[in-house]
């Protein structure tokens, strides 16, 4: 039995461990690959793969990410944090190496994105320039957002705290998010609001996160209603003392004299006016 053992610690040093290696290296490249084809597909400017190797900051901070990512998990988190430092510092894009990102992962421009620690990110999904995934809390555990897949994030927009951001949603540029966005929900504003929901089979790429047709300002609508109602309650004023004008000649309050009328009353009775 000693022998069997013996024999069997160097079987799974050279063949287990090299079959994990490879497979570990197999998913990486696959990821890489659904990441290069994301640039291509959402970015009308890419003409090549080559071109999005060499020239997109985004693709070089994600791939910096998988890296560090990969490292992480295998328990090296120094050796993770200063590959995503330097990520950082050539890209512009802080992606902590603790996040879980799946394929198909585009970052557009890509200047000043941050992603934190306990942040999920489904696949498919897109972020553009100055995107905050960010947390509000100091306590340990998921404190920041979970992106399901096909979201998109526009430019400048924050998503903070540990919500959940629904499959296909859209979030319009400079939004502040602090809530659950819907699946297939558009939502714009400070804090943001959801403006439209379009069902799953009509979605297409929506650039930035904000359909290019008309869009619906949930403070204009809010205030165009209250006028609405504003309008609606004068002509019902209006309307009323209308009414009152006719009873008013007709007779209906002849049983009760204006003021004027007593006044004029009391003082030919006795020289005076009535009481105030």
């Amino acid at each position: 039995m000693a022998a069997d053992r013996a024999c069997s610690w160097p079987a799974q040093d050279y063949i287990i461990f090299p079959l994990r290696k490879r497979k570990g290296l197999m998913r990486l490249f696959e990821e890489l690959h659904s990441d290069i084809e994301a640039a291509l597909t959402r970015d009308p400017a890419a003409r090549s793969r080559l071109e999005v190797i060499l020239a997109y900051p985004g693709f070089h901070a994600v791939l910096y990410y998988r890296l560090a990512h990969g490292l992480w998990r295998r328990g090296f988190k120094l050796l993770g944090r200063l590959i995503s430092h330097v990520g950082r510092w050539l890209t512009g894009i802080e992606i902590h190496p603790a996040a879980e990102i799946g394929p198909g992962f585009f970052i557009d421009h890509g200047m000043g994105v941050v992603i934190g620690e306990t942040t999920r990110i489904g696949d498919d999904v897109t972020l553009y320039q100055g995107v905050t995934l960010g947390g509000t809390s100091l306590e340990k555990g998921k404190r920041h957002p979970t992106l399901r897949d096909g979201v998109i994030v526009g430019a400048g927009a924050k998503v903070l705290g540990p919500v959940t951001i629904g499959e296909g949603a859209r979030i319009g540029s400079n939004a502040v998010v602090v809530k659950d966005v819907a699946d297939h929900a558009t939502v714009v504003g400070v804090p943001a609001k959801a403006v439209r929901r379009a069902p799953k089979d009509d979605e297409e790429f929506c650039a930035y996160g904000t359909p290019a047709g008309e869009l619906p300002d949930p403070v204009s609508r809010s205030l165009n209603a209250l006028l609405d109602t504003v309008h609606h309650l004068s002509a019902r004023v209006e309307q009323l003392e209308s009414g009152l004008a006719e009873h008013r000649e007709e007779g209906v309050y002849a049983a009760h004299p204006s003021e004027d009328a007593v006044d004029k009353d009391v003082a030919d009775e006795g020289g005076g006016t009535a009481p105030r």
